[in-house]
């Protein structure tokens, strides 16, 4: 889990506005829950606080991801690229040479691709 990916600045700073977001917002909710849960009784007997504490599990397992991520992470300065190679960062033109449309695609790591279609 030590691959180094690389971000835009835009990119990077989207991570850790989601970050933040899942340890304040997303830990307030997750202990509300538990709290709600353990008020019904039981907890040996206390499916709603078995799902809460699973659901707090994840939630901390996708702030560790993220906190990876960002430490882990190489924000690309576009003006120090070489425009005369194809390289992540780089905007593309491909035509379609049966009907001669041209669509652009800027290059970018995995973490930061849109792989919505349409």
């Amino acid at each position: 889990m030590s691959e180094i990916q690389y971000f835009t600045k835009d990119g990077i700073e989207k991570l850790k506005k989601e970050l933040q977001v899942l340890k304040t917002e997303g830990r307030r909710k997750i202990a509300e829950a538990i709290s709600e849960a353990r008020e019904k009784g039981d907890l040996r007997e206390n499916a709603e606080y078995d799902a809460a504490k699973h659901a707090q599990g994840l939630h901390e397992a996708e702030i560790a991801k993220l906190e990876h991520i960002i430490a882990t992470a190489r924000i690309i300065d576009e003006s120090t690229l070489d425009l005369t190679k194809v390289l992540i960062m780089s905007t593309v033109k491909v035509k379609n040479l049966k009907n001669k449309m041209e669509m652009k695609y800027k290059l970018v790591s995995a973490s930061e691709a849109n792989f919505k279609q349409g």
